[in-house]
């Protein structure tokens, strides 16, 4: 992304209230189509329903760096699932516990690449198991991950403050005790840890001299049990595969919608606010509606309200895919999915001693996908992160 100048004053202020339009957005909670829906969009099946924001609670801690990759995989996926429920319990909790009785374990791989920027300004967090971390009621939650990219602009500093501190304040807030709806609070908690993380950083970036001027996507998945929770801001997307029975082919399903300023909702909200959009760039400057950090666009109505959406997870699903826009500038998400099943059933790989062959082929898919994007032409940096899927 082509940052930063010195900005042009909005064409009109004040600005309105921000928490009643920037909220507007973060009102729906999208839910992803079962595995037997046929009905499909842009980037593939979307149908969504409404659920409401909850409260939430606070505690705990943990400190993991830039791109740390804590490799615990398993340590989930051997729990069991409590039987002891409250029988006042919505039934949507009794979904989140029962509706598989084997916890999928999950685990992520990355590559990344520079390309032809001088420096690499994108961050990626792996932390396949931080139940122990989150402390969540025990009852209901048996296991908790979370996998994010980070694709900053205007410098590394957004990106990397971003990569260390979204998941510890995620951990601070998530759900603690006694819940009525563990899906109401966790959406909760995203919701204030993604305004909190941005207040955090847009403080540190302010008292700079000179300020500083970087920003950042995000997107973010958060496993809760069976459950997937995703956050996004920006143009960094979210794609899972998953295996349709009917046609027996793998589907690429977006998770994660896409935040531009050419967008009608996006460019509306920055209208409002007395922005502008001018060549798809807010102020003709800025390619995303929605990041952490930007400080001096604020003000033109980008916000750090994430798309939050929920995904149950179902036998057929193979992988997660986590990218920057660096990828899709030159793989549509059946591409790079179809790309990275090529890779997962190639015999050929090599595996390393004491190496399971199905974590070579994982790494490879990773390298692969990140050096073909380079090949094909993309002039960003890319970073690939996919997570395994398994019972």
């Amino acid at each position: 992304m082509d940052l930063f100048g010195d900005l042009p004053e909005p064409e009109r202020s004040p600005r309105p209230a921000a928490g009643k339009e920037a909220q507007k957005g973060s009102l729906l909670f999208e839910d992803l189509p079962p595995a037997s829906s046929t009905d499909s969009g842009p980037g593939g099946p979307l149908l969504f329903d409404d659920l409401p924001p909850a409260g939430s609670g606070e505690s705990g801690s943990l400190a993991v760096s830039i791109s740390q990759t804590i490799k615990n995989e398993g340590k989930g996926a051997k729990r069991k699932t409590s039987e002891e429920e409250n029988g006042n319990e919505e039934l949507v909790e009794k979904k989140v516990c029962k509706a598989s009785s084997v916890i999928f374990g999950l685990k992520g791989y990355v590559a990344e690449r520079k390309g032809e920027r001088e420096e690499m300004q994108d961050a990626h967090v792996i932390l396949n198991d931080i139940t122990d971390e989150c402390r969540p009621p025990s009852s209901l939650i048996t296991r908790v991950s979370y996998f994010a990219v980070f694709d900053g602009h205007g410098g590394i500093r957004a990106s990397k403050f971003a990569a260390q501190n979204l998941h510890q304040n995620l951990i601070r807030k998530f759900p603690k005790g006694d819940v009525i709806s563990v899906e109401k609070t966790v959406k909760r908690c995203l919701l204030d840890t993604f305004k909190h993380t941005d207040e955090e950083f847009l403080k540190q970036a302010s008292s700079q001299k000179p300020a500083w001027k970087d920003g950042s996507t995000a997107t973010c998945v958060l496993a809760v049990d069976n459950i997937l929770y995703i956050a996004n801001l920006g143009d960094s997307r979210a794609i899972l595969c998953r295996y349709n029975e009917e046609s027996q082919r793998h589907a690429a399903l977006s998770l994660s919608k896409e935040h531009n300023p050419t967008q009608y909702e996006e460019r509306m909200r920055i209208q409002k606010a007395g922005g502008n959009v001018r060549d798809g760039r807010v102020l003709g400057v800025l390619e995303v509606s929605r990041s952490i950090g930007d400080g001096q666009y604020k003000r033109c109505g980008v916000t750090s309200v994430p798309d939050i959406r929920r995904c149950q997870l179902t036998p057929n699903d193979r992988f997660i895919l986590l990218a920057c826009d660096g990828l899709f500038k030159v793989f549509t998400p059946e591409e790079a999915v179809n790309f990275i099943l090529s890779c997962l059933e190639d015999e050929k790989i090599q595996t390393r001693e004491g190496k399971p062959a199905i974590d070579a082929r994982y790494e490879a898919a990773c390298n692969r996908l990140a050096n073909k994007a380079v090949q094909r032409g993309s002039a960003d940096n890319v970073t690939v992160m996919v997570v395994r899927i398994g019972q």
